[in-house]
């Protein structure tokens, strides 16, 4: 007989750093999701961060919407969610679909293989192909969408991504010497995985997503499109409330305090 886990699917506590490169720094916080499918019965593991994600909007919003509302609103809105696919070399199981079926709805995802120098250069194409094929027969959403490519050019570039996804990927904090120089890599029986090497591991191509050529993208995706869904939804719910938001009333022009007036501001 085997015990239920008892793993927690909810988002561990974010772990910040700052990244600087040529001069320029930023900083990025990184969320883990511990235990997420690893529990006998997984119906609804999803939920805990679908939570965190939503959290993160009522916290903007509650920010937006005060009268004295600070200059610049402390963002801690989910930009992307990266998803790591087992490297089965099969098909998306049942929870990759509805996770990726729900969290598409609200947040940007980018799915990815793990570990993927335990699958042939071959197999790894022939997942790729089968895991784009499943992802469009459940209509399921991932970045970059294409009805959001704005001109030709981000069509062109998007496109390629596109045909790219997943990105299989090879992660360790390993250095190694390769032709006189340190790199990130697995050593095997065969040689080194350099992480950053473009034809053993996509990494760097996921990195240039979303750290460089996308970055500005995907805010202005999560801004415009996932927390502008949410609030307008928030805001037309026929039981918000300035006091359930922790705000006041707004006081009209002759000084009473009428809240069904008051919420036709917004």
């Amino acid at each position: 007989m085997f015990n239920s886990c008892t793993c927690d699917p909810s988002p561990s506590v974010p772990l910040c750093v700052v990244i600087e490169e040529k001069g320029v720094r930023m900083k990025l916080t990184v969320i883990d999701t511990p235990g997420f499918g690893d529990q006998i019965n997984n119906e609804n593991c999803w939920e805990p961060i679908v939570k965190h994600v939503n959290e993160q909007y009522e916290k903007y919003l509650r920010e937006e919407l005060h009268i004295n509302r600070k200059r610049r609103i402390p963002d801690s809105r989910v930009h992307c969610c990266i998803y790591f696919l087992p490297p089965t070399g099969h098909r998306l199981r049942q929870i990759d679909v509805e996770f990726m079926k729900r969290l598409g709805k609200i947040v940007s995802i980018v799915p990815v293989i793990a570990k993927a120098d335990t699958l042939t250069m071959e197999e790894r194409q022939e997942f790729k192909e089968r895991i784009r094929q499943d992802l469009a027969a459940n209509g399921i959403r991932v970045y970059p969408q294409k009805e959001y490519d704005e001109d030709p050019e981000d069509s062109i570039l998007n496109d390629r991504i596109r045909e790219s996804i997943p990105f299989a990927v090879v992660g360790t904090d390993k250095e190694h010497q390769v032709n006189g120089h340190k790199v990130l890599g697995r050593k095997t029986k065969w040689g080194i995985i350099e992480v950053e090497n473009v034809e053993h591991c996509e990494f760097a191509n996921l990195r240039d997503l979303l750290i460089r050529s996308h970055l500005q993208d995907l805010k202005d995706v999560t801004h415009n499109i996932h927390y502008e869904t949410y609030r307008v939804r928030r805001l037309n719910e026929s039981n918000v409330s300035f006091s359930e938001l922790g705000l006041a009333p707004w006081p009209l022009e002759n000084g009473t305090d009428d809240r069904g007036q008051s919420e036709s501001h917004l």
